[in-house]
């Protein structure tokens, strides 16, 4: 018997255990399934060889550098490659795609780049493979450099790239908690609100394609081909009512859209006047990462997940701009938003500048202090906090000591928003759960705003604060990836019974850890902590409430953080910040009086180490839950998948009502025509307005069209290859969002992992989408294939992009006048859309050969 990865065996034997106890709510299950130890000793007994996943008791050393050139051309990245081959290092390049290789190879010469195949490495030339990596690496002692494609030039970022990656952002957002589901009421574009009933494959002029079913008013049906796909969202707003489905034909929709864009172009005024004073003024421009961050970077004990690397790349982006930052950074309960925070705080230290870390409540306040105490105690930096845990005299001698500019990172709650806390060089705050602040707090923190770099944390944005970064007046970077070794809390929803809590308490002690019992009425708080000690007379508890002096609370919370205590009972004081690897159950009492997102927060103190957690929100009676409350616990059971942070605030803002978004007024506007395109239109409205503001020239921000092809060609999803309609929904929806070749290639290998090698149909929906990415890169907008005639326009070439079209595509014409280009293709055959795509590659390459020379 061979055992791979040993060491993950007990674990995950453990934690099957312990979903089978709490699934027969019974201590001991023995006589119905094997006992985990009775295997382990088996398995022992068996084991010919073990393959552990990493060495154990053993040191690795390698010495090496970043792999990132950040040359400001391709000829000055050729310079730094010859230095590398003449150093008598192996050179490798990485590239997601051979076309962009095969480019680059052209223009480095001097190089010699060459293909590697098996064996056949000359170390005398730089060498090319296909790969998709993230972060290179230069290793003198190896003599071995290895160099992903985009870490060869320093792009030059413009306010163009910006927004397109704030646009990206907002997108990828949306997608996340606007799912489509056969059946769901959607809204189209052009049409208006209908029914969406899946998926129908149809042929027309012997074309076979996937069209979508919407079902209107009247029993009217239309079929819209899936490269209208982006013209569709699902209908969310507030209320739950399920909306009237519109009438086709007739000028009732298009003046609802008329009267919803009034109303967003006035409330895009508003926040526009919001927000322009902070943009028109100068913010300080961080350098690039210093030793010091290089070596605080090297010392993080885990793997950074990729949402939390692109987090962590777009704060340092955002620093080192002129603009101030204003990023809010999404992501659920312990999927390291805080270690985003901290990297921004050292990079902001390293260059002298002060930094504010801004809490809601003492003990999140108090969590934050000893993370940032713990992780910066071996740079040359101070950290100090503000809380009720300090005494007055105390606290003025910290915020002197800030003012003075001795303290680098100040941590507290909203005492640091006063006015006697102005700092030496303040040059970043950081905010965690913005929205618990109070008006006077806001207006405060508003006021530090127009000066220095800003982020805040939310794991469930408000809806207002989740608008204000989808319309793009806010940055917005989400982490919906689970840290490794992260499993979903198990949530239990059901009536009270204290023999469920019992077995509960009882085994979350008997596997050594500790439980909370939230109770959020302190009058009583002490009643249940004593009927909880009758029924768990051997277990030890301790109470934590608000209302209790600054000492005995954190006498309290000390004696549970220690492991003193086997139960806290405490108010929803726990709600943010506690941060317990051993505390892995959680019982609600009286979960029906929560809301929605609050439930949520308090659901994650549970699960954040290995170990599986466990949630039971239990409620007196069914009969005396309201419908409201049924909801609520109801969604908070369907969500329990890691990183559902967005869901829980979209379906907040379901049963709350778009009232508390956007007022009255606008609500109604929310209701007509859906959350979603709603927001469309005050992106454009926004733009529009800023645009106006511009002295009457044209707005350098504008939101390009998506890519209109009409392509003759047979692209679907047969039926025989994904026969699940949602699955069919999930793949047509992935393609027509992927904005990037990386994309799309990462969502090709997962389909043929998951439903085998593609058919032809299915690649051909691929590959369109590749091209019609492309055509999109070089800022064409509308691509037709007729024929052996594909063009595609508009598109303006100088004299060197002309000669580089030619080059690239053999044939192909170029009429400036019409701002066309007209290429040939095949008839038919595969070798149609294989020229297609190498039309759209040489058309990308023509257009960016300006930037690559």
């Amino acid at each position: 018997m061979i055992i791979v990865a040993d060491e993950e065996i007990a674990p995950a034997l453990r934690d099957q255990w312990d979903d089978v106890c709490a699934a027969f709510h019974d201590d001991d299950a023995g006589h119905l399934y094997v006992k985990p130890e009775t295997v382990l000793e088996e398995l022992d007994r068996r084991a010919e060889l073990r393959i552990m996943s990493l060495l154990q008791d053993q040191d690795l050393q390698l010495h090496g550098q970043s792999g990132d050139l950040a040359a400001r051309n391709l000829t000055g990245a050729e310079t730094e490659l010859e230095k590398l081959l003449r150093s008598g290092y192996r050179t490798v390049v990485t590239w997601r795609r051979q076309g962009d290789g095969d480019r680059a190879a052209y223009n480095l010469s001097r190089v010699r780049a060459q293909w590697v195949g098996d064996g056949d490495f000359d170390r005398s030339r730089a060498g090319f493979v296909i790969a998709d990596l993230r972060h290179g690496f230069i290793a003198p002692g190896m003599e071995l450099a290895v160099l992903p494609d985009h870490r060869l030039m320093r792009r030059r970022k413009t306010e163009a790239d910006d927004e397109s990656r704030r646009r990206s952002g907002r997108k990828g957002a949306l997608k996340s908690f606007a799912d489509l589901r056969t059946g769901d009421i959607v809204v189209h574009e052009d049409h208006g609100i209908a029914r969406f009933n899946g998926f129908d494959t149809k042929t027309v002029g012997g074309v076979t394609r996937d069209y979508l079913k919407l079902q209107y008013a009247g029993d009217d049906k239309v079929f819209v081909p899936v490269d209208q796909l982006a013209k569709i969202t699902r209908y969310v707003t507030g209320g739950g009512a399920e909306p009237t489905l519109s009438k086709l034909g007739g000028k009732g929709w298009e003046l609802i859209k008329t009267r919803a864009r009034k109303a967003a172009h006035e409330m895009a005024g508003e926040l526009i006047t919001l927000y322009a004073e902070r943009r028109a003024r100068r913010g300080y421009q961080f350098p690039a990462d210093g030793e010091l961050v290089e070596e605080f970077e090297a010392k993080f004990p885990y793997k950074e997940t990729v949402d939390q690397l692109d987090a962590i790349d777009a704060v340092k982006a955002d620093m080192e701009s002129t603009r101030p930052m204003d990023r809010l950074i999404c992501g659920d309960v312990g999927f390291g938003k805080t270690e985003v925070a901290l990297r921004a705080a050292v990079k902001a230290a390293a260059d002298g500048k002060q930094v504010l870390i801004l809490a809601p409540t003492t003990i999140l306040a108090q969590q934050h202090y000893a993370t940032f105490a713990e992780r910066l105690r071996d740079l040359p930096l101070t950290v100090d906090q503000v809380s009720r845990f300090r005494n007055a005299a105390e606290q003025r001698e910290v915020v002197k000591a800030f003012n003075e500019g001795k303290v680098d990172v100040l941590v507290g709650t909203h005492r640091i928003l006063g006015r006697d806390v102005a700092g030496k060089d303040l040059g970043l705050i950081v905010v965690d759960e913005e929205q618990r602040f109070g008006v006077k707090q806001k207006e405060n923190l508003r006021r530090l705003k127009l000066r220095v770099d800003v982020i805040a944390m939310s794991a469930t944005p408000i809806p207002r604060t989740l608008q204000m970064s989808l319309a793009g007046l806010r940055d917005i970077s989400t982490i919906e990836t689970a840290p490794e070794g992260r499993r979903p809390v198990k949530t239990y929803v059901g009536e009270y019974d204290e023999q469920l809590v019992r077995q509960a308490l009882r085994r979350e002690k008997d596997r050594g850890g500790q439980s909370f019992f939230l109770h959020n009425r302190v009058e009583t708080i002490d009643e249940t902590a004593a009927r909880l000690r009758g029924l768990c007379p051997d277990m030890t508890f301790e109470v934590a409430h608000g209302q209790m002096s600054d000492q005995q609370l954190e006498d309290h919370m000390m004696r549970f953080l220690k492991g003193d205590a086997d139960v806290l009972v405490s108010t929803s004081i726990i709600e943010s910040g506690i941060d317990i690897p051993q505390a892995n159950t959680l019982i609600v009492d009286r979960s029906d009086l929560f809301g929605l997102s609050q439930l949520y927060q308090i659901r994650g103190r549970v699960g954040r180490g290995r170990d599986r957690g466990y949630a039971y929100l239990l409620y007196p009676s069914a009969a005396a839950l309201t419908e409201d409350a049924m909801h609520r616990l109801t969604a908070l059971a369907d969500y329990t998948e890691l990183g559902s942070g967005f869901q829980i605030a979209m379906r907040d803002l379901e049963l709350r009502g778009a009232g508390n978004l956007l007022g009255d007024e606008q609500s109604g506007h929310v209701a007509a025509l859906g959350f979603e395109l709603y927001l469309s239109m005050l992106e454009d409205a926004v733009r529009e307005r800023e645009a106006e503001g511009d002295d009457g020239g044209e707005s350098g921000d504008e939101r390009p069209e998506p890519v209109r092809m009409d392509a003759q060609v047979s692209a679907y999803v047969p039926a025989d290859y994904v026969p699940y309609e949602q699955a069919k929904v999930d793949i047509h929806r992935r393609i027509a969002s992927a904005n990037d070749v990386a994309n799309l290639e990462e969502l090709r290998g997962e389909l043929e992992d998951r439903f085998g090698a593609m058919p032809e149909p299915l690649l051909n929906l691929v590959e369109l989408q590749r091209a019609r990415i492309r055509f999109g890169e070089a800022r064409c907008r509308v691509v037709t294939l007729r024929g052996t005639k594909l063009t595609a326009t508009p598109i303006e070439l100088d004299a060197e992009g002309i000669a580089r079209l030619r080059e690239e595509v053999p044939g192909a014409r170029y009429e400036g006048g019409h701002e066309r280009i007209t290429v040939t293709v095949p008839a038919e055959g595969p070798e149609r859309l294989e020229a297609v795509v190498a039309a759209s590659e040489g058309v990308r390459a023509a257009a960016l050969s300006v930037a690559l020379t």
